[in-house]
């Protein structure tokens, strides 16, 4: 009897384990992290026709995509029902890091909104920093006196409905688009010189997709725990 009871408890274990895995797995895959601006703010990537400059508000951030160096991040509205923006970002290391979520900017001419620049979600080392259309790219980095990742592909900059899965063209076209860095005098270089990739180790575990989880083995876990416990009963039974 007290081997069955074990079995049962183990059985339980197993079970609880699969139902709580998958959400605390989801939310640190996806970083999901909400925002609320106090003034207007330039986003690059692919933004909803109307929407290259975000107004003071509460958005959402997502990393919906990770492949290896190349990571696709959304920018959703406060209930998550429409996509503003669809932006090509790259990790780029920090030597510290902080228990809060850190936004940074590029600094615009007086009465220009500021400009986007990278993304740090709570406890990580590295974040997102985003890459801006060539032309705009070199025009933020001569007003902000600093050097600008960009891509010469050609991406469509706005789009009449908002890209809703990383299954659509335009996110394929941005999985793949050369990325370099414009430096205020107009002269491209590489990335290298402004971003400093995240270790290995870390480039590695931020490219595991939302469904590289757990769950399976656990669920097999329980499965056989159920199964030990239902063949080892009826000996159970003579022992007691």
């Amino acid at each position: 009897m007290k081997l069955l009871k074990a079995m049962t408890a183990v059985c339980g274990v197993a079970l609880l384990g699969a139902a709580l895995t998958p959400a605390a797995r989801a939310d640190s895959w996806n970083d999901k992290t909400v925002i609320t601006f106090s003034g207007p703010v330039e986003i690059p990537g692919v933004h909803l026709k109307g929407w290259g400059v975000l107004p003071a508000g509460t958005y959402v951030f997502k990393l919906v995509d990770s492949q290896s160096d190349r990571h696709i991040v959304q920018i959703f509205s406060a209930d998550e029902k429409t996509v503003y923006a669809t932006i090509l970002a790259i990790p780029n290391f920090r030597l510290k890091a902080t228990g809060k979520t850190v936004i940074t900017f590029r600094e615009r001419p007086a009465g220009e909104p500021e400009a986007l620049r990278a993304w740090f979600y709570p406890g990580k080392n590295w974040g997102e920093e985003f890459v801006y259309p060539k032309a705009k790219a070199i025009e933020i980095a001569h007003s902000s006196n600093t050097a600008v990742l960009s891509t010469p592909a050609e991406i469509p900059v706005e789009v009449t409905e908002p890209i809703r899965t990383v299954d659509e063209p335009v996110v394929a076209q941005l999985r793949v688009a050369p990325v370099e860095a414009v430096q205020p005098t107009g002269e491209t270089v590489e990335l290298a010189q402004v971003v400093t990739p995240p270790p290995p180790a870390e480039l590695r575990a931020s490219s595991l997709p939302a469904t590289a989880s757990l769950l399976p083995l656990i669920g097999l876990f329980g499965l056989l725990a159920m199964t030990m416990a239902f063949v080892l009963g009826p000996f159970a039974k003579r022992i007691s």
